[in-house]
């Protein structure tokens, strides 16, 4: 009988603590909403929901190259057996690579968006604007924390002599990590986004 991988049972018992405090946040959400609805109309509007949903399609499409990742991970293919053109042929460190720079340009859409709405008169000083700012900030602190992290299994994967199965579960726990960060926002998307 197989005992579960121990690195895995943990990363899964510190995302469902993760799921806790989001799930404060969006009960924060909710309160304020209860309590201060006038301000959700005329504030909502200021939203640019195009832009929004381009940045989280990015997102989501991250973790679709993660996965890719893993699953060269589970193969020992640390990289490419091919030309850069020839995707099927894909190591960890291409797949990850895009992976990262997908999860930066959706900080980047992240804080373009925060200037924007600035510039439009959204700060911290309303009932709205506090909520927006403190859901989708400790989002974005995540997003950056799973970039670190790519960073991370970037580096060990370079250094290894030999690509194992040590390897293979950095980069399996990282992508829990990513997958968790793509569905809490999905979930803030829709909150934010739709729910007006």
């Amino acid at each position: 009988m197989d005992r579960p991988n121990p690195v895995s049972v943990g990363t899964i018992v510190w995302l469902a603590s993760e799921l806790m405090f989001f799930a404060g946040l969006f009960a924060m959400y909710f309160t304020h909403r209860s309590v201060n609805s006038a301000q959700w109309p005329e504030n909502t509007e200021l939203l640019n929901l195009p832009f929004a949903l381009a940045n989280t399609t990015i997102l989501v499409l991250s973790s679709v190259t993660c996965q890719m990742g893993v699953w060269a991970a589970e193969r020992f293919q640390p990289r490419r057996t091919g030309s850069l053109l020839q995707v099927g042929r894909w190591g960890v460190v291409e797949w990850i690579t895009l992976t990262y720079v997908m999860g930066a340009v959706f900080i980047a859409g992240q804080v373009f968006e925060y200037a924007e709405l600035y510039s439009l008169g959204l700060d911290v000083s309303s009932s709205y604007g506090s909520v927006f700012f403190i859901t989708t900030g400790f989002h974005g602190l995540h997003v950056i924390g799973g970039l670190i992290a790519f960073l991370f299994l970037l580096g060990r994967t370079f250094a290894a002599k030999r690509y194992g199965h040590h390897e293979a579960t950095t980069a399996i726990v990282t992508s829990y990590y990513w997958h968790f960060v793509d569905v809490v926002w999905v979930a803030l998307f829709i909150t934010i986004y739709f729910i007006r």
